[in-house]
């Protein structure tokens, strides 16, 4: 399964104000459309990602094109502009994408996660917030109450089943409000999630200012934890450095599987957020985690960084031994590791020093790791 996502940055956004359209207005220091870009380009899920741009300005968008970015001209409306990110998707029909508007930078990867959960039971998917302020409707005679029972404000990115969401774009008309009308028709089931006011659509004049203020506390210092463990060897056949086994004249010693990598990563991310260590949470007094993989380890610290409101930006692990030689193995490590902790590879470092002979570690007596993490806000 390859998972797609659409930035619809195609209008003109002339009701902001401003002599430049709003998607490349500077909010807290970058224009408004790479925070969803980045948002989709960090995330371990999201294979494909297009960026829709007016015709008439696609040399704006130009430097921003990658191999992980494509840009394509948009139509003269938003559903024109959506057909167009489609077309430029590679998906089969089951495959999920999600369709979002530039002008709301506030997507977070917990946003992403929990419209690609709700995908999995329904036809498609959709934040939404309820109704909090009282509705009025202009009527001749006065003013009228509309009942706020069941009414949302519904929110992007949704999300769809690529073949749902192309056909139902080709039965309906070329200017709809948003994408869910189009599979609305069709009878689709809609499941709506909760959406955030972080995701608020940049609009009017004054609110660039009111998304900054809501975004800034994003951009305050991240979280950084840092961790440190040794392992002694003992007889056997190979050792278990980020989850990948190594032949060796011996293995490490410890209750678990004795992986001081990720143990030395698992601390700091514990670190980062406060949450003491390892054996605060797996005690090796406790004989459930006998032998036990020390991935187990790494995603409960991972998941406990997520539940905090945290995610893992990036690490840099750095192992200290005389043998086994690490460089071989240095890739298979990284991708292990970016694997557990749901990140991408780039954002995974692992290094190997020796002590030049001195030291428990010079004398071949065990393997001694640090590792230094990076936390960044959800």
């Amino acid at each position: 399964m390859s998972i797609g996502a659409i930035i619809v940055a195609a209008g003109m956004g002339r009701r902001a104000g401003g002599a430049t359209p709003k998607q490349l207005q500077s909010l807290l220091g970058r224009p408004v459309f790479t925070w969803s870009v980045e948002a989709f380009l960090a995330h371990p899920k999201i294979d494909q990602t297009v960026l829709v741009v007016p015709s008439d300005m696609v040399t704006a968008f130009e430097s921003y094109a990658s191999s992980e970015l494509a840009v394509v001209p948009g139509g003269a409306t938003r559903t024109q502009s959506v057909k167009a990110g489609l077309a430029a998707l590679t998906l089969s029909n089951d495959d999920p994408v999600l369709i979002h508007d530039a002008a709301r930078p506030g997507l977070s990867p917990a946003m992403i996660e929990a419209l690609l959960s709700a995908l999995s039971g329904a036809d498609a998917a959709a934040p939404a917030l309820p109704v909090a302020d009282a509705l009025k409707r202009q009527a001749e005679q006065g003013l009228e109450t509309v009942s706020r029972e069941g009414v949302w404000r519904v929110q992007t990115p949704q999300a769809f089943r690529y073949q749902l969401i192309l056909e139902a774009l080709n039965l309906g008309g070329d200017d709809m409000v948003d994408d869910l009308i189009a599979v609305e028709a069709l009878g689709a089931t809609v499941k709506l999630v909760n959406g955030s006011e972080d995701l608020a659509k940049i609009t009017l004049p004054g609110d660039l200012e009111r998304m900054a203020r809501l975004l800034a506390p994003r951009l305050l210092v991240p979280r950084i934890g840092q961790g440190y463990d040794v392992h002694a060897f003992e007889p056997g056949d190979g050792v278990i450095l980020c989850g990948v086994k190594i032949k060796h004249d011996g293995k490490l010693a410890g209750h678990s599987d004795a992986d001081v990598a990720w143990h030395a990563l698992t601390d700091a991310v514990l670190g980062a957020i406060g949450s003491g260590d390892i054996g605060d949470h797996f005690p090796p007094s406790d004989p459930k985690w006998k032998g036990a993989d020390s991935e187990v380890f790494l995603a409960a610290a991972i998941e406990l960084a997520r539940a905090a409101g945290y995610q893992l930006s990036n690490c840099d692990i750095t192992l200290v031994c005389e043998a086994p030689k690490i460089k071989p193995h240095r890739q298979a490590m990284r991708e292990r590791t970016a694997e557990v902790a749901g990140v991408a590879v780039e954002t995974i470092s692992i290094k190997a020093t020796t002590t030049e002979g001195l030291g428990f570690t010079g004398r071949r007596e065990g393997i001694a790791a640090q590792a230094v993490a990076v936390l960044s806000p959800l």
